[in-house]
């Protein structure tokens, strides 16, 4: 039996094969040292960090800010559009579980919210799209630093425009302008991107599935903590100090990278920035997989399914990104009502899911192949979902939190199998590209889920979240039918050459 797929996440065949290369960490090199000796040179920045962490500081600080400031900048839109309509039923008693007509302008800020929403993340991926992979090409010439330190600047910079709106009273509609300035930086998603490439830069075969499920439980740690956090200081001291402690992360997060992280690769001074090859090595990767030495049959196989993963990919995040931007909303408002407190611990119930599904994944790598592991983890959100969509009193909400405790068990899975599809040279390729494709994926969720709820709100309330479920029952069908033809194929093979 073959090694577990997710172990391909970040593949081995991206380092040397050489399994005892030599690694110079406490040294300065230069490009003939490298050239000679054929060493990963590691340059030392200006402190060298105590503790055996690299880049896992970066990922939690940059995770926490962003889990600190969505839920808060969606209650203060709500907060904001409320107070210029005239609507003070959160705070006057107006929303209420009630069996009467909904009130029509908690109807119109509803709307409003949710197109603001809209309007605001349609700005920023739209930039970051474009961004993201060229920044994260880029970096296996240019270094793996700058795509660290220049998104957290970024982001920073973002937070910086969210407090003036707020001290100033200026109009939501500079949110749009923080977004883009984020976006225009590279956004969280290169430093998602750039975190998972420095692993795969220092780590070795032994240790690098474990530094990949450190990184991974650093996402729903911080998000978690930064969801409880909120959400109380929220109550007690409005949206403006909570958001200045958004800066602050950002600005550390930005600050360590530069002051502790080594940088992994060394950089070339002769690397562009502002180059198209970047975007034709994900071009080649799509059009022409594949050794033209290898059986066509077997190559096209290879070259659907890397398509077919994708599809998958694409359909599973955008559901999930469409369906988180929506939970506050939809707490917000009757017949939930929640309030700030009750929103962090239902975003601390979300973010915990990271590490359910983290060991749900690897307990069920025990009896079960990745492919049905995925399909237990798509199982679980759909059901999920399905109680949300149906939500109307906190238990049963939060029964739907914990209903979708493996949601995130499927796009491991999908990353290595994507990644086991590739060459190791093409490996930059296709990381860029799946960040291109998440970029993608909130684009079209923001677009979609935020004009969908509006739209279906006399109709059925959580009708949006039944409908991420029922979008799930695509990928659930594309991977079963593709991990059944290749068992298939296997037992031929294995029955040809007995």
């Amino acid at each position: 039996m073959e090694d577990s797929d997710t172990r391909a996440i970040l593949p081995e065949d991206t380092l040397s094969s050489v399994d005892d290369e030599i690694r110079i960490n406490d040294t300065f090199c230069n490009n003939e040292e490298v050239e000679n000796k054929g060493h990963i040179c590691y340059t030392r920045p200006p402190f060298a960090c105590p503790l055996s962490v690299s880049v896992e500081p970066v990922l939690f600080l940059s995770m926490f800010s962003l889990s600190l400031q969505w839920p808060l900048s969606t209650q203060y839109l709500w907060d904001r559009i409320s107070e210029d309509v005239g609507y003070n039923g959160t705070k006057g008693g107006g929303c209420a579980n009630t069996s009467g007509p909904p009130d029509p302008l908690q109807k119109e800020v509803e709307t409003l919210t949710a197109h603001w929403n809209l309007y605001i993340n349609l700005g920023g991926f739209a930039v970051g799209l474009f961004v993201v992979t060229l920044l994260g090409s880029w970096s296996d010439q240019g270094g793996r630093r700058p795509v660290l330190i220049l998104p957290s600047l970024g982001l920073a910079l973002q937070a910086g425009v969210y407090l003036l709106v707020m001290y100033l009273k200026l109009p939501v509609a500079w949110f749009l302008l923080g977004r883009l300035l984020s976006g225009l930086s590279g956004d969280f998603n290169t430093i998602l991107a750039g975190c998972f490439a420095y692993v795969a830069d220092t780590s070795d075969r032994g240790s690098r599935t474990f530094r990949v499920a450190v990184l991974e439980a650093c996402l729903g740690l911080a998000g978690m903590l930064a969801s409880i956090i909120g959400g109380q200081w929220r109550r007690a001291q409005g949206y403006i100090n909570p958001f200045w402690l958004v800066l602050a992360t950002n600005l550390a997060a930005a600050l360590y990278a530069y002051l502790f992280v080594p940088e992994s690769v060394t950089p070339d001074p002769s690397a562009k920035l502002f180059t198209t090859r970047h975007h034709r090595a994900v071009y080649r990767l799509y059009s022409a997989l594949g050794d033209p030495t290898e059986a066509g049959s077997y190559t096209k196989w290879r070259r659907y399914k890397l398509w077919l993963y994708i599809f998958c990919f694409f359909l599973v995040v955008t559901v999930h990104f469409g369906s988180r931007e929506l939970f506050v909303l939809y707490e917000l408002s009757s017949p939930l009502c929640w309030g700030p407190g009750l929103i962090g611990w239902g975003s601390a119930a979300q973010n915990l899911a990271y590490l359910s599904s983290l060991l749900g994944l690897r307990t069920l790598q025990r009896c079960l192949e990745d492919s049905w592991v995925s399909l237990v983890g798509l199982a679980s959100n759909m059901t999920g979902l399905v109680v949300i969509s149906l939500a109307n009193t906190t238990e049963l909400m939060f029964t739907g939190y914990g209903l979708c405790f493996l949601y995130m068990a499927a796009t491991p899975v999908l990353r290595a199998k994507l990644s086991k599809l590739v060459g190791p040279e093409e490996q930059g390729a296709l990381f860029a590209s799946v960040a291109c494709v998440e970029g993608l994926c909130s684009l079209v969720a923001s677009s979609l889920f935020n004009s969908l709820y509006p739209a279906t709100l006399h109709i059925m309330k959580g009708f949006p979240f039944l409908f991420g479920a029922l979008l799930l029952l695509i990928p659930t069908g594309v991977i079963g039918i593709v991990e059944c033809r290749d068992q298939r194929t296997d037992r031929r093979e294995d029955s040809a050459t007995s």
